[in-house]
């Protein structure tokens, strides 16, 4: 981080920050995919009644019932910006206030007996809640692209 980003973040502006995640998966491209852009692929390992429609325009809508150790309750709908199949899906959604949305861009690229999905969120907005967003939302990345990879590894879902 430079010194300038180091002073903006010791002043409370959040400008620019990114959530970004990475992990690799031995899986097929096609069924990651299909984990991540279809109402039964979500279900099989994050929510419970999600609703998808991967195209551009298209409306995807998360629900999560009990989950957690936390049992959380909660739901969110956003709009699909881009979904080449087995390569990348873009949708925003709201993980502060319903008055503005953040972008989430997932890449999917194989590699070598596996394949690699790239995380990046983007756009909260300047302000203490969306700072408490972007932690929160890495903390939630980081562990939803961990139960994607033991979900399409191993077969274990929460």
């Amino acid at each position: 981080m430079s010194q300038n980003n180091r002073t903006q973040a010791s002043h409370g502006s959040i400008h620019n920050l990114e959530v970004k995640h990475s992990t690799y998966i031995r899986n097929d491209a096609h069924r990651i995919y299909a984990a991540l852009t279809t109402s039964e692929g979500l279900d099989s390992w994050f929510t419970t009644g999600s609703k998808v429609n991967a195209a551009p325009g298209g409306e995807i809508h998360f629900r999560w019932v009990n989950w957690g150790p936390d049992h959380i309750t909660a739901e969110d709908t956003g709009i699909v910006l881009e979904a080449i199949p087995v390569e990348r899906f873009t949708f925003q959604w709201h993980p502060d206030t319903p008055d503005y949305a953040t972008t989430v861009e997932i890449n999917i690229a194989s590699a070598e007996d596996g394949t690699i999905v790239r995380l990046r969120e983007y756009g909260f907005a300047d302000s203490e809640s969306g700072l408490d967003a972007v932690l929160n939302c890495a903390a939630g990345w980081g562990e939803a692209l961990t139960l994607l990879k033991f979900y399409l590894e191993h077969g274990v879902h929460y």
